[in-house]
């Protein structure tokens, strides 16, 4: 009984066909392009009080980014050291939103040559306390130092023999005391107007957890194929097993001179190509150098007059090269190891096949280095 008062819709029988409501003229569909464009829009009061809102909570959590960075100190460089030098894994633990904070840390250090793995200290008072080894390292995390199923585990992990890190914004808590190390991650005030939700601080201890991992990649020297060895899938794993050969520029897209040619032509090549560089071939196509516009900037030093000068005496000789079979992954280890943006690719008797940037290894852009 879904119809109209009086009428009964039996079954099998065909619905009266609807009426398609009539448009006016001059109404403007649902389709149609809007009715205001972007510079046009009306002005929202409420709208304007959101984006108030918005820019106020993040300059307050900008604020307190650097109230972290002005108290970084050396307890923070020992806890490096420590993470860095121990055989075992770093635990790291805590509860609510500092519980959360800790799995970003724990995926972002196990990701970048850190194992680690989180404990959260209600299951590690009922026995996940079994999975700690005296050589593990403890990253304990509370903004007030005086959570209690955190403290109350921290006997437990003394005896078992594991070193204890904090993170806390009060160096004057119960945490703070029973750590090795405490780091300060306070902030001077949350963005939330209550004073009550963890914004900034945990905004703070984010941070802090990104400082350190940052500064173990350093530290292990971890390099694009050690990260190629932890993301075996997505788009960034798949583009570091491609083949140099996929990827590199050929043809008319290398830049490309002989070495008896004038400076200012050669100049004319880097810029025309857009590559920050020519190569520098004999007649048969061999590479002979790499004229870059470091090597520009060099001559301008020491020659007073560049419009005589050939390519060939200003280029870099035995420019570093690589073969067309090998990986993205070893080009960019290549172009770390000697702070090169540009790549030559060669066959077995040095006649240039191609030529890589970096930008395009990574994707132009697409392809970032964060965990």
């Amino acid at each position: 009984m879904d119809g109209a008062p009086g009428q009964f819709r039996g079954v099998g029988k065909r619905p009266a066909p609807r009426r398609r409501p009539r448009v006016a003229t001059g109404t403007i569909k649902m389709d149609s392009a809007p009715m205001f464009s972007p510079g046009e829009r009306k002005e929202d009061p409420s709208h304007q009080e959101a984006l108030r809102i918005a820019r106020n909570v993040l300059q307050i959590e900008a604020e307190g980014l650097l109230h972290l960075a002005e108290h970084l100190d050396e307890r923070f460089a020992e806890a490096v050291d420590w993470i860095y030098g121990t055989p075992g894994r770093v635990i790291v633990s805590g509860v609510g939103k500092s519980g959360i904070v800790g799995r970003k840390i724990v995926a972002t250090l196990s990701s970048t040559g850190t194992p680690s793995l989180f404990l959260h200290p209600v299951e590690a008072m009922h026995g996940d306390l079994g999975m700690v080894r005296r050589e593990d390292i403890v990253l304990a995390l509370s903004n007030s130092g005086e959570t209690d199923e955190v403290n109350f585990i921290l006997p437990s992990l003394r005896g078992i023999g594991a070193r204890i890190i904090a993170f806390t914004g009060n160096l004057d808590s119960t945490l703070a005391r029973t750590s090795d190390i405490a780091i300060y991650t306070g902030v001077p005030r949350e963005a939330c107007p209550l004073g009550l939700a963890p914004t900034a601080s945990s905004t703070a201890m984010l941070a802090m957890g990104d400082a350190l991992a940052v500064a173990l990649i350093k530290k292990r020297d971890f390099q694009p194929k050690d990260f190629r060895r932890f993301h075996p899938g997505g788009q960034l794993g798949k583009r570091l097993q491609v083949n140099v050969r996929e990827v590199m520029r050929t043809g008319p897209e290398v830049p490309a001179v002989h070495r008896e040619t004038p400076l200012p032509q050669a100049v004319e090549e880097i810029h025309r190509k857009r590559m920050g560089a020519t190569l520098v071939l004999s007649p048969d196509g061999t590479l002979e150098g790499i004229f870059t516009d470091g090597d520009l900037r060099r001559a301008f030093q020491s020659l007073a007059d560049l419009r005589d000068r050939t390519v060939e005496e200003v280029m870099s000789r035995d420019p570093r090269s690589m073969g067309p079979d090998g990986s993205v992954a070893e080009a960019l280890e290549v172009m770390e190891r000697h702070l090169i943006t540009v790549l030559p690719v060669v066959d077995g008797r040095g006649r240039v096949l191609g030529i890589l940037h970096l930008h395009d290894l990574l994707g132009k852009g697409q392809i970032r280095f964060t965990a």
